[in-house]
């Protein structure tokens, strides 16, 4: 059963890293983590933009804007220098034949294109995802870390995007939990 096969492949996201965080020199993170922190990213920027979202759709997009990756492999900026994946093949072959086959195949080739706004919050998301990774690895002293944000930043496409990424930007990885301690131990 094709649907089967499917989830064991989908699964395998969960073993795959990113390959980014080798030239970054600390951090690291598998492809499924990303794909966690995309969907409630986008989550948040749907309501965040105060304008009418498919949010079902939304988080379907997000689900399978990595899927490729089990088959390709994680190509990062450097690696894209240099080759380059069939992505559109992967996706196709991952969800032929299955329940997904044309959902799939419509939400993926809508995310790569840029062109809706749920495409466009997927986008966004998945760059703040990375600057929450980049920003807790400045955080923790990482020297290159804030150069890569820089470059991050001006990936972002919507305000609601930007904002937000502005906001994680200016706190304290740790502060939701670190706040929550001092004031515990202040009583």
């Amino acid at each position: 059963m094709k649907e089967a096969e499917l989830l064991f492949e989908a699964a395998l996201l969960k073993k795959i890293y990113r390959t980014g965080y080798a030239y970054l020199g600390s951090g690291k993170e598998t492809v499924a983590s990303h794909t966690f922190g995309v969907a409630f990213v986008a989550w948040v920027l749907a309501r965040l933009c105060n304008q009418t979202v498919d949010e079902s759709k939304l988080l379907k997009m997000a689900l399978l804007h990595d899927l490729v990756e089990a088959r390709t492999g994680d190509f990062n900026a450097v690696n894209k220098l240099y080759d380059q994946s069939d992505e559109e093949r992967a996706i196709k072959d991952a969800v032929k034949g299955t329940v997904l086959e044309k959902e799939a195949l419509s939400l993926w080739k809508e995310y790569r294109s840029n062109e809706t706004l749920e495409a466009k919050l997927v986008h966004d998301a998945d760059v703040i995802d990375l600057l929450v990774q980049l920003k807790e690895q400045q955080d923790l002293g990482n020297p290159y870390a804030p150069k890569w944000i820089s470059f991050a930043k001006k990936k972002l496409l919507t305000p609601w995007g930007k904002e937000l990424a502005e906001k994680v930007l200016t706190i304290e990885w740790c502060s939701w939990w670190l706040k929550e301690l001092i004031k515990e131990n202040e009583t």
